[in-house]
């Protein structure tokens, strides 16, 4: 695999997905649970039978792609929980999810950019995917129906870094925003973090993911504070968890210090 080195500025913000999509704002009267129950049966076709065995293949066959810790899942079968995950694929990240809460079908927040291409929008809203909002309006309507994912037993997945950096071995700072949701349902949080490794055969990279949990907000501290704490404690799963790569085919340099810094990658980052 070919080694490259992305330049950042900002580790918040900064994206290097490379799909520059132009993105269309979501209209006004929005729908994040289809009505109909014609939809609702195409969706669960299209997810179940067609999507699931293709993303099983991807990942198993194509990318060697083993999961740890399944069983932590097992008492929270028929509850709905939330699922926090590190940002380090395109594919990937939007399989995974399928395969670590298996046979639920996970709902993941997405970018708007993912439902902005008229062709693919339908098929991103029928795998589950949740576009953030970007009104008062669809907020309302994307707040109603975590809630009714909930109530309904299902998953819901989030990357809290929000923006992809390619196979990344280290954690980047997240806000805690998005720790609202659980504390505000009152649910279980896991986190699964992939790690990568160098493949004994075929070359590449094998990804290891690593499932922790349960997480719950300490119901001590007062209720504006929770998302916080509740942010430390996936954070640090995550990032203890992200020390069990191996190997790093890309490099990340601070922009402002990359001439300085000449080729040397950051410690976290040296390929081993």
């Amino acid at each position: 695999m070919k080694e490259k080195t992305f330049y950042y500025t900002d580790p918040l913000n900064d994206d290097f997905a490379g799909t520059n999509i132009k993105r269309k704002a979501l209209p006004k009267d929005y729908s994040y649970l289809p009505k109909s129950k014609f939809r609702q049966t195409i969706a669960w076709i299209f997810h179940h039978l067609i999507a699931t065995p293709i993303c099983y293949l991807y990942l198993k066959i194509f990318c060697g792609q083993k999961i740890v810790g399944r069983d932590k899942l097992r008492p929270y079968r028929k509850e709905g929980y939330f699922l926090y995950g590190n940002h380090t694929r395109t594919a990937g990240d939007a399989f995974t999810p399928s395969m670590v809460s298996f046979p639920k079908k996970p709902y993941i927040v997405v970018n708007p950019d993912a439902v902005s291409i008229p062709f693919l929008r339908r098929a991103v809203e029928d795998l589950g995917g949740m576009p953030v909002p970007d009104s008062w309006e669809t907020q309302k309507k994307f707040l109603a129906a975590i809630d009714a994912r909930m109530e309904k037993g299902n998953v819901i997945t989030i990357f809290p870094e929000a923006h992809i950096w390619p196979l990344y071995t280290g954690i980047r700072p997240f806000a805690a925003s998005s720790f609202a949701y659980p504390v505000n349902a009152g649910k279980a949080v896991f986190t699964f973090t992939t790690t990568y490794h160098k493949r004994k055969f075929f070359g590449g990279v094998k990804p290891i993911v690593y499932i922790d949990g349960p997480f719950f907000p300490d119901e001590n501290l007062p209720k504006k504070d929770r998302k916080f704490d509740l942010r430390d404690k996936v954070f640090a799963a995550m990032e203890e968890r992200s020390k069990l790569s191996t190997y790093s085919p890309n490099r990340f340099l601070p922009k402002a210090e990359d001439e300085a810094l000449g080729d040397s990658p950051l410690p976290q980052q040296e390929s081993v």
